[in-house]
């Protein structure tokens, strides 16, 4: 049995999407079962409540799994989150872990330096010392965050990003859906590490561009500044240790400015990558403020 943690969030319901997709069995833990409606309504799934921080509340998510795809919520609690999972899942008999981390594309940036990045380097060497097989999918900044940028794009025409003409490489987060399946359905990934970006190094100015195409409207990207920016999160409801993290983040992005695409991992899978301008297109609706997204977890 192979099970997907974080099953609620972003990328843990679109790894849930793609075995639904494929016909094939998958196990789903969430922390709020009331949350889960539709991965429900999806063919195979089997939904277990429990929280990676309390291992006793995971016996019956983790009986009779072998593969794991490990993913939890990004805040301040994700190293003991996940190293108290490591260790759970481990005394369960769990064969295989494979961590969904991240690994950002700008050129030079040192993910030691910020706690939230730093905390997935902690959890790294943690789960490469421990007693289990491992893989690590490294994905780069979703596309899927300019989501976050739709209050501002249905009411003004506009988003406002710290970043000047820093340039991103961002994924499809069904793109890497597709690589999560592969790895947790298919052999000879144990010990390897997969890193991945979109197809293109843009600037929000192009991220605007195509946004803009796709929904029929124009959209202006307006450069902020940190602190401005840090206040937008934080009206928008971001608890403060996210809001701070997410600000020392794109300073270091801006500062460093230019992004390397590796599309390694696409090619090993057969995954044709997408393209941002393909991205708003699918989602013009959500861009157009007429359908929902799933929002940022706090």
């Amino acid at each position: 049995m192979i099970l997907i943690t974080g099953a609620n969030g972003r990328p843990g319901s679109a790894v849930v999407r793609e075995f639904a997709r494929h016909n094939e069995p998958v196990r789903a833990l969430v922390r709020d079962p009331a949350k889960a409606d539709a991965l429900r309504e999806l063919p195979g799934v089997d939904i277990r409540q429990g929280d990676m921080l309390w291992p006793e509340t995971l016996h019956d998510a983790l009986t009779g799994v072998d593969r794991v795809l490990m993913i939890s919520n990004a805040g301040p609690e994700l190293l003991e989150t996940q190293c108290t999972f490591i260790d759970a899942a481990v005394k369960a008999g769990v064969e295989h872990i494979v961590k969904f981390s991240g690994k950002d594309s700008i050129e030079g940036f040192d993910p030691e330096k910020f706690r939230s990045t730093r905390s997935h380097e902690q959890v790294l060497r943690y789960l490469l010392a421990s007693d289990v097989r491992w893989t690590i999918l490294r994905p780069s900044q979703f596309m899927q965050v300019y989501f976050e940028e739709v209050p501002d794009i249905v009411g003004s025409g506009e988003f406002r990003l710290p970043l000047g003409d820093t340039t991103l490489a961002p994924v499809d987060i069904d793109d890497i859906a597709k690589v999560a399946h592969s790895v947790l359905t298919t052999s000879g990934h144990e010990g390897k590490t997969y890193a991945m970006t979109g197809p293109e190094a843009l600037t929000m100015a192009d991220v605007a561009d195509r946004i803009s195409d796709a929904i029929g409207k124009p959209v202006i990207y307006r450069n902020v500044t940190t602190e401005d920016k840090k206040r937008d999160w934080r009206d928008a409801g971001y608890p403060p240790p996210r809001a701070n993290a997410f600000a020392q983040l794109f300073q270091e992005r801006s500062r460093l400015g230019h992004s390397t695409i590796d599309l390694s991992t696409h090619e090993h899978f057969g995954i044709e990558p997408t393209t941002f301008a393909q991205f708003a297109r699918r989602h013009a609706d959500v861009f157009r403020g007429n359908a929902h997204y799933l929002p940022t977890p706090g």
